[in-house]
């Protein structure tokens, strides 16, 4: 198989926007005025470069004809038909995954109206076959995470109102078994661990799910610590302070707000079980709104992760606060104390680029460098890294 794949106190410390004379660490390239609002990045053709896959599409990493170090992709291939409903596609998700095991990396995906997950099987001409992988309901979108600990990837969609579950991919049948987790889930998903056992656990909008049992069986705890509203796909589990105990960082999908959430010992004292933690939550932003989708991970090089997100661009069709505020791309750093925040693109749609529900971080140009592709309902873009 290859895959690529209740609070105790509230501090309001905020962000500090730093200007400098620098020029821009990211440059914005247009690939593709398409509105899809996934975009994955993959070898396709298995000629050592990587392409981006989005929607019908893939886009061939080709070297520029006039010279140059950046690919075009401009030239774009025809995969397949994405059911539409009213103004989104009903494919939520690109993720690079080899499902048949033949040596080309195929796609799953998922949508909302279909409640299906599904692959497109990679194929050298004309459109790629779909497999229904299992209905799991409503897809706000999918991640990987390896949630047994084995070394492999399991698929975790976030199913508003309906049951956690992941899939486990099977080699010898070439599918994914479901695994049930609980039986109900909000709007976000993350997975990490909490409570410092070695163990993976699930976040959802309501508390942290804890793993426990043997890994082959695991059984699942809820604690409900904190409510996350609705919360980014991922949430993201780390130590943002340096305190050897697991942080969270949220995004407000459909309104206004990005925090991170501090997590105190019980009772004072580092956490050694699984319920009793303190969670301080303070502002990262709360000027924009929609942060549906993040990344934590080295843009800068410095060997320090940063946090790479942005607004969604009409994440309901004009229906959600702040939707006609205008869209950005940022990364956030960490001082020790407070976040930094860094713009890659801001200001009005058309003009800046803002995310949709899933982006991609790659070294496209064998730079040593992660660039940025970001799809969504204003178009396809990547942002070189300059650095």
């Amino acid at each position: 198989m290859k895959a690529v794949f209740a609070f105790a106190s509230v501090l309001f410390c905020g962000f500090t926007l730093l200007e400098s004379a620098a020029p821009p660490r990211f440059t914005k390239y247009f690939v593709a005025a398409e509105s899809y609002e996934s975009a994955g990045v993959m070898d396709v053709d298995g000629n050592g470069t990587l392409d981006i896959v989005s929607g019908d599409f893939w886009y061939e990493n080709e070297a520029p004809k006039q010279g140059g170090d950046k690919p075009t992709f401009r030239k774009r291939h025809l995969i397949g038909h994405q059911k539409r409903e009213d103004q989104y596609y009903d494919d939520f998700s690109t993720i690079p995954f080899d499902v048949n095991a033949d040596g080309r990396i195929d796609v799953i995906t998922g949508g909302w109206w279909s409640g299906t997950l599904r692959w497109l099987e990679n194929v050298n001409k004309g459109d790629w076959p779909v497999h229904d992988i299992a209905n799991v309901g409503n897809v706000e979108t999918t991640r990987v995470w390896d949630v047994d600990g084995d070394g492999q990837p399991e698929l975790c969609p976030n199913n508003p109102g309906k049951s956690l579950k992941y899939l486990k991919y099977q080699p010898a049948e070439k599918n994914f078994r479901v695994v049930d987790v609980n039986p109900t889930q909000g709007h976000g998903l993350g997975f990490g661990d909490v409570n410092g056992d070695g163990r993976g656990d699930f976040i959802v909008s309501e508390g942290w799910l804890e793993a426990g049992g043997p890994k082959e069986n695991p059984t699942w705890t809820l604690h409900k610590e904190f409510a996350l509203g609705t919360a980014s796909v991922p949430i993201i589990v780390t130590d943002v302070n340096g305190d050897k105990r697991a942080d969270l960082i949220v995004g407000q999908g459909h309104g206004y707000g990005l925090h991170w959430y501090e997590q105190g010992g019980q009772n004072g004292q580092p956490r050694t079980g699984g319920a009793g933690s303190t969670w301080t939550k303070h502002v990262i932003d709360e000027k924009n709104s929609q942060y549906h989708v993040m990344e934590w991970a080295d843009i800068t090089g410095d060997g320090k992760p940063e946090l790479i997100t942005g607004k969604r661009f009409r994440a309901h069709n004009d229906n959600d606060p702040g939707s006609n505020d205008p869209v950005g791309l940022y990364y956030f750093t960490f001082n020790g104390k407070t976040f930094d925040k860094h713009i890659i693109s801001y200001g009005p749609a058309g003009e800046a680029k803002g995310t949709g529900i899933y982006f991609a971080l790659a070294d496209l140009r064998n730079t040593g460098r992660k660039d940025i592709v970001v799809a969504g309902k204003d178009g396809l873009y990547v942002f070189w890294n300059e650095q």
